[in-house]
C-alpha cells in the first residue's frame, strides 16, 4: 500500500514537472513567435532571456544581449531604465509611447514600452518594445511615393512642352554661331551648353514617367551588389575600402536585375562622395529579417530580405534627412536631386520599402526586399 502510495506520489510529481516544462516551451515558442521585441530583465538588470525580435531591434544575437547589461543596450540616462524601476516598485505593468532609444550604434529607435514585474524570479521584469520607428518610415515611404507620383506627371508635361522648343533654342545658336565673331562665339556654345544641360534633366525626369511595372524575376541580389563594386572600384570609388557582410543562404529577391543595379550603383555612388579621401570605407550586408509584411492592394508582400548600405562619412544633415528621397532636395552642390528620389521609386516599384539613418560617421541606407514567389 506504502509502495503504491509512494509510486503514486512520484507520477504525479513527474506528470506536474512534465506539464511545467510543457509551458515552458510552449512559452517560449510563444515569445519567439511574437513581432515585438521582448526580454527579461533580472533584479540586477541583466538580460536573462530576448526573443528574436529582440535581436533584431538591438542588432545583436542572443548570446551577445545575454553578456550586456541593459544599461548597455539603451542611451545613457533613458527613461527605460526608470520604467524598470517603476514597475518593480508598484508591482504593475508601466508603459511610455515613443519612447526615443536611438544610439550611435542602431542609429534611430523610437519604440512604444510596456515594463511588465514577475513574481518568479523575484525582482525580474519583463520588458516589451514595439518599433515605431520603423511605422513612421512607412509613412514617409507613401509620403515619397506620392510625390515620385506627381513628379511622374510633371516629368510626362515638361517632356512634351520643353523639349521641342529647346530643340529649336539649340538649333537657333547653332545658325547663329556662323554669323557672328569668333570672339563672340562662346556665347553662342553656352546656350547649346545649357540646353543640353537641360534636356539631361529632362531626360532623367522622363524615368518618373515610367509606369511600367518592374520585371518579376528571380533574382540574385549579391550577383547585383557584386555588378555595383566591381563598377564603383574601377572608376568612381577607387578611394574607398569595400566590406561586405553576406548572408549566402538569402533566397532569390523578386524584381529586375539591371533596376537594382542602378538602385545600389547610385547609393554607392553617393556613399562614395559622402567620405573622405583617406579612411574612407562602404560596407555593404545583407540578411534574412522574416516577420515584416506590407499591404499591396488586396493581399500583402512579405519583405524579409534586408540590404544595406553604410558608409563612414560626415552624414546627412538633421533637417534634410526626413525629406531626402524628394524630388530636387540633395546636399551635393552641384547634385540635381533625382537619384534618391529615382531610387525610392524602383523600390516602391518593387514593393519594397527604403529608409535611411544617418549621424556623423555612420550613415545607412536599408532596403527590404520581397523574395521570389513571396507575391500574395
Amino acid at each position: 500500500m506504502i509502495n503504491f502510495e509512494i509510486a503514486q506520489f512520484v507520477s504525479t510529481k513527474v506528470s506536474r514537472r512534465a506539464s511545467e516544462e510543457a509551458q515552458q516551451s510552449y512559452a517560449r515558442h510563444i515569445a519567439a513567435a511574437l513581432p515585438s521585441a521582448l526580454l527579461l530583465v533580472s533584479s540586477n538588470d541583466a538580460v536573462i532571456y530576448a526573443n528574436p525580435a529582440a535581436e533584431q531591434f538591438f542588432g545583436l544575437s542572443l548570446p551577445l544581449l545575454l553578456k550586456h547589461p541593459f544599461a548597455d543596450l539603451v542611451p545613457f540616462g533613458s527613461p527605460l531604465l526608470s520604467l524598470l524601476v517603476q514597475a518593480r516598485e508598484r508591482g504593475a505593468t508601466v508603459g511610455e509611447r515613443d519612447l526615443d532609444l536611438s544610439t550611435p550604434r542602431l542609429g534611430e529607435r523610437l519604440a512604444d514600452v510596456m515594463a511588465t514585474p514577475l513574481s518568479e524570479p523575484a525582482g525580474a521584469v519583463v520588458v516589451m518594445l514595439q518599433d515605431r520607428g520603423l511605422a513612421h518610415r512607412l509613412d514617409r515611404q507613401i509620403l515619397h511615393r506620392g510625390a515620385v507620383r506627381s513628379l511622374s506627371g510633371m516629368a510626362a508635361v515638361l517632356a512634351h512642352e520643353i523639349k521641342n522648343p529647346l530643340a529649336g533654342i539649340r538649333g537657333a545658336a547653332q545658325l547663329l554661331e556662323e554669323a557672328v565673331p569668333v570672339q563672340e562665339r562662346n556665347l553662342t556654345g553656352l546656350i547649346c551648353a545649357e540646353s543640353d544641360r537641360i534636356r539631361g534633366l529632362i531626360d532623367r525626369m522622363e524615368a518618373f514617367g515610367d509606369t511600367h511595372a518592374p520585371a518579376q524575376n528571380a533574382v540574385n541580389i549579391h550577383e547585383v551588389l557584386d555588378r555595383v563594386r566591381k563598377v564603383a572600384i574601377s572608376g568612381f570609388a577607387r578611394h574607398v575600402k569595400f566590406s561586405e557582410s553576406f548572408d549566402p543562404s538569402l533566397p532569390p529577391v523578386l524584381g529586375d536585375f539591371d533596376s537594382l543595379v542602378q538602385v545600389f550603383l547610385n547609393l554607392v555612388r553617393n556613399a562614395a562622395d559622402a567620405v573622405a579621401e583617406d579612411g574612407g570605407e562602404i560596407v555593404l550586408t545583407s540578411a534574412y529579417r522574416p516577420g515584416m509584411r506590407m499591404r499591396a492592394g488586396p493581399g500583402s508582400i512579405s519583405l524579409p530580405l534586408e540590404v544595406t548600405v553604410r558608409d563612414n562619412g560626415a552624414g546627412i544633415p538633421a533637417d534634410l534627412l526626413p525629406h531626402i528621397f524628394d524630388p530636387f532636395v540633395t546636399t551635393k552642390l552641384r547634385g540635381s536631386g533625382l537619384g534618391l528620389a529615382l531610387v525610392a521609386k524602383i523600390i516602391g516599384d518593387h514593393g519594397g520599402v527604403i529608409e535611411c539613418d544617418s549621424s556623423p560617421g555612420r550613415t545607412q541606407f536599408r532596403i527590404l526586399l520581397p523574395k521570389a514567389r513571396e507575391l500574395t
